[in-house]
């Protein structure tokens, strides 16, 4: 079970359906993830998605957000969505689906899961 506040949580859940195939992942951390590359994750109730440089910029400037910044490190290609964007699934939806876009555009990693 997740320690995320639950209304992040359910909200962050409804933004995830709205892209078919897409699955929350994560037991301690929510997040999204395409091949090896994450995407998306919910960080102490507050979101954060991965975003192409443009659209960063853009992201920053329409909702007054920033680069994300988690535990001390510099996510430099994740931008902070705002608590009541995050609500706004309507609104969201766009974005998120912008950053699934990226993240399946992106080299796949390699897994590093141990076959037993």
């Amino acid at each position: 079970m997740s320690s995320e506040p639950t209304a992040a949580l359910a909200a962050y859940d409804r933004l995830v359906s709205t892209i078919p195939g897409v699955e929350r992942k994560g037991a301690k951390m929510p997040y999204t993830s395409v091949n090896g590359n994450m995407t998306s994750f919910l960080d102490d109730g507050v979101l954060a998605i991965r975003l192409s440089a443009t659209d960063r910029e853009r992201f920053v400037e329409q909702f007054g957000s920033a680069i994300h910044v988690s535990q001390g490190h510099v996510m430099k290609e994740y931008v902070t969505v705002p608590p009541s964007l995050l609500d706004d699934t309507v609104s969201l939806t766009p974005w998120f689906a912008a950053s699934w876009s990226y993240g399946s555009g992106l080299k796949p990693k390699p897994t590093t899961r141990k076959r037993g």
